[in-house]
């Protein structure tokens, strides 16, 4: 009898370790796939992207000046607050500078590598509005 009981018992472990190696693979193929494509100048891309355009002030925002203006991270200004008047005062341009360059905590153009000159100004703005 015990040794019916542990040849089952065998049994069950082996069909649930491969029950869980099948997930596992699973998991580890969907965690392995690509996640992007590379194209060669001159061929056509299976799917072109329309471009969007560009961002609002208030999308930018909210996808990459967020985290610390947002917050007030790394002594940040939030969005409306009154300390934002002292960088205003130093004009729109040296804020600009400023925030495309980098300056203090703030890395440049704010972690929103792709963003545009002018999407960095109208994230400015829409940040500035109102004080």
């Amino acid at each position: 009898m015990i040794k019916l009981t542990l040849a089952v018992a065998m049994l069950l472990t082996t069909f649930g370790i491969s029950a869980s190696s099948t997930a596992d693979n699973d998991a580890l193929a969907k965690r392995l796939a690509p996640v992007g494509q590379v194209y060669v100048a001159g061929a056509v891309a299976a799917s072109d992207a329309a471009a969007s355009g560009p961002r609002s002030g208030e999308k930018v925002y909210q996808t990459a000046c967020f985290a610390c203006h947002g917050t007030g991270a790394l002594d940040a200004p939030k969005k409306g607050d009154a300390a934002w008047q002292s960088r205003i005062d130093q004009g729109f341009d040296i804020m600009l500078k400023h925030a495309i360059e980098g300056i203090r905590n703030m890395p440049a153009r704010g972690t929103c590598a792709d963003c545009s000159d002018d999407e960095i100004a109208a994230a400015i703005k829409f940040m500035t509005d109102g004080v």
